[in-house]
């Protein structure tokens, strides 16, 4: 069971670690990658206990790779002749 159940909002991205964090009870943190939340991973677990927490997030908003394709122009529409 899971110890608590934390939404995306409430956590802290952490550059240094590349994942999301959450205070644990312990004094660590419960942790949680992009790739994890992109893969639909929903459990932030702590490295130095037993405990973890589910994530609540929106799939959708991990489900693209965006780093890769923040750079890319917008699709533009092609002209369709109609006959």
């Amino acid at each position: 069971m899971s110890y608590d159940d934390v939404e995306i909002e409430d956590m802290e991205w952490n550059a240094e670690l590349e994942a999301y964090t959450y205070p644990c009870p312990c004094g660590d943190l419960f942790q949680i990658t992009k790739e994890d939340l992109k893969l639909g991973e929903e459990i932030a677990r702590c490295p130095s206990c037993s405990l973890f927490i589910t994530v609540i997030y929106n799939m959708e908003d991990f489900a693209g790779d965006n780093d890769r394709n923040k750079n890319l122009e917008p699709t533009k529409q092609q002209p369709v002749a109609v006959a």
